[in-house]
């Protein structure tokens, strides 16, 4: 890589392309009761960190309240980000049901334990405004 460039840890690379891509999520539990407790919050982001990297992703940030979960993930354009949506709530629903059966037992029922719709918004880049004003400031050849 030539020395003029600084090296920015938001940005990777692969063999064909360069990205940084970011996304904020936003889970919450089945009728949004209130579930966590700061100890399974602490658990979920775990489990949470090991669906990510074995998906070549990276959970930069992670907290929640009671009712629901918010996350930053920086991940590769190979990734599709409803599949890995899907793996982080399975996953995570399996474990947390697994670990803390008692506790969720008198908070949710049934099988589910994550409401079947989600957040997600990309993260990072400029402004929608910005780009577009790039864009329109291309010089266009006659």
């Amino acid at each position: 890589m030539s020395p003029r460039w600084e090296q920015n840890p938001d940005i990777r690379r692969g063999r064909s392309v360069v990205h940084a891509l970011h996304a904020h999520l936003v889970f919450v539990p089945k009728y949004r009761r209130g579930v966590f407790t700061d100890e399974i919050l602490t658990r979920c982001e775990e489990i949470m960190r090991e669906v990510c990297v074995k998906a070549d992703a990276e959970l930069r940030e992670f907290n929640g309240e009671r009712d629901h979960v918010h996350l930053l993930i920086h991940y590769p354009p190979q990734v599709k980000l409803s599949a890995l949506v899907g793996s982080l709530k399975g996953v995570s629903a399996h474990y947390l049901r697994k670990e803390y059966a008692d506790h969720i037992r008198t908070h949710l029922w049934g099988e589910h334990f994550w409401s079947p719709s989600y957040f997600a918004a990309s993260a990072g880049g400029a402004p929608l405004s910005v780009v577009k004003e790039y864009i329109e400031q291309q010089k266009r050849p006659l």
